[in-house]
């Protein structure tokens, strides 16, 4: 009985490695098959771009220095102030310009009286030359002086960034009294890979897109490339500058909803009404995007649904009955997404592509593709 009974527990054993080891065997033979899907050849618009981040700096600053020397009489702004084309921003003591202006006109006189007087006593053709010279140099500083302005005023709209001076100060030819800068003029360095710099040229179509304010992309284009390198451990890029075109935004970029946008208080520039006021100014962080190609209305297919041979590109089309069929193709510009077909293919017509793998098998053949492969429509 105890012999019928071993010999039982080892027919179950047996039995039961057998199990385990065909259920792996079949497991491995498993193997990993592609899995597909059907897409529609459309047309669309592609954009491929180089995208890096940096911080705004006003691009339009200019400093506004005295044109004569003397005593600041009164500087009628402070720093952040707007102001007008054409505002005084400081003035000197015009009474020491008046006799400054004096001084130049007796100059002048005398000047003339000397060349007279020359003439008079000699024939020298040197003499009077040398007295004429010195006409003409009395004759140029009182017009210096005449043209040149106690006050500085405003060139342009803006908004005063310094202040160097204050009433009272004795001051030189030259000094900068006021630094002012334009509120709607931005500009923003950015960095691209030596891989990528050939691809930039100046004067190219950029967007920025500041990070505290969503949807908005400003137009901007390219204004100048470093032509040495900045390598930082070992990585080489290059500085590109780029500059914010208009406050406007790009076509297809929109404030969100109850969002309007109008110029800043204070000339610091774009202000998006929303429940919390932002303004595009000095420092924001910005994503630039290098426009280096753009399509509009182009046949487009998926990357995944190209194969290369060769040097030869080619797409799986599903044809009317359900079959395959591998055609050749030409390309154009790829934004690492989708494709630009330029020859080879119709709107419309239907291109399998690649969705990666699977560990299942299917035992019964589906539409048109061979070894059991299926695909969605």
């Amino acid at each position: 009985m105890k012999k019928k009974v071993s010999r039982i527990i080892l027919i179950l054993v047996i039995c039961g490695v057998a199990a385990i080891l065909v259920s792996s065997a079949l497991r491995s033979n498993s193997a990993a098959v592609p899995q597909y899907q059907v897409v529609t050849v459309q047309r669309g618009n592609l954009t491929v771009d180089i995208t890096a981040s940096g911080n705004l700096a006003l691009s339009k600053c200019e400093d506004l220095p005295f044109e004569m020397a003397g005593t600041v009489a009164e500087v009628a702004v402070a720093e952040g102030d707007s102001v007008k084309q054409g505002q005084v921003l400081a003035t000197l003591d015009t009474s020491e310009w008046d006799s400054e202006l004096i001084t130049l006109e007796y100059n002048l006189l005398q000047a003339r009286l000397a060349l007279d007087n020359t003439r008079a006593q000699t024939t020298d053709p040197d003499e009077i030359k040398m007295k004429k010279l010195q006409v003409e140099l009395a004759k140029a500083r009182l017009a210096e002086a005449e043209d040149a302005s106690p006050e500085i005023t405003a060139p342009f709209d803006g908004f005063v960034t310094n202040v160097n001076v204050e009433g009272g100060d004795e001051v030189t030819k030259g000094t900068v009294a006021v630094t002012l800068a334009d509120p709607n003029k931005f500009e923003v360095d950015i960095l691209v890979s030596e891989m990528d710099i050939y691809q930039v040229e100046v004067g190219g179509t950029a967007t920025v897109q500041a990070d505290a304010i969503s949807r908005i992309s400003l137009p901007a284009k390219v204004t100048h490339i470093a032509p040495t390198a900045t390598i930082q451990s070992g990585v080489v890029n290059y500085k590109v500058t780029v500059e914010v075109e208009s406050l406007q935004p790009v076509q297809g970029s929109q404030p969100t909803q109850n969002q309007t946008s109008q110029a800043a208080p204070g000339g610091q520039g774009l202000v998006m009404q929303t429940s919390q006021a932002i303004q595009l100014r000095q420092g924001l962080t910005v994503t630039v995007s290098l426009i280096v190609a753009q399509r509009n209305d182009v046949l487009l297919v998926p990357n995944g649904a190209i194969t290369t041979q060769g040097g030869q590109s080619y797409v799986q089309v599903i044809s009317s009955n359900g079959t395959t069929e591998k055609r050749a193709i030409k390309t154009g510009i790829t934004d690492y997404v989708k494709t630009e077909v330029t020859e080879g293919l119709s709107e419309g017509e239907q291109v399998v592509v690649s969705q990666g793998t699977t560990t299942t098998t299917s035992t019964t053949p589906q539409q048109g593709l061979p070894g059991g492969i299926f695909f969605e429509r």
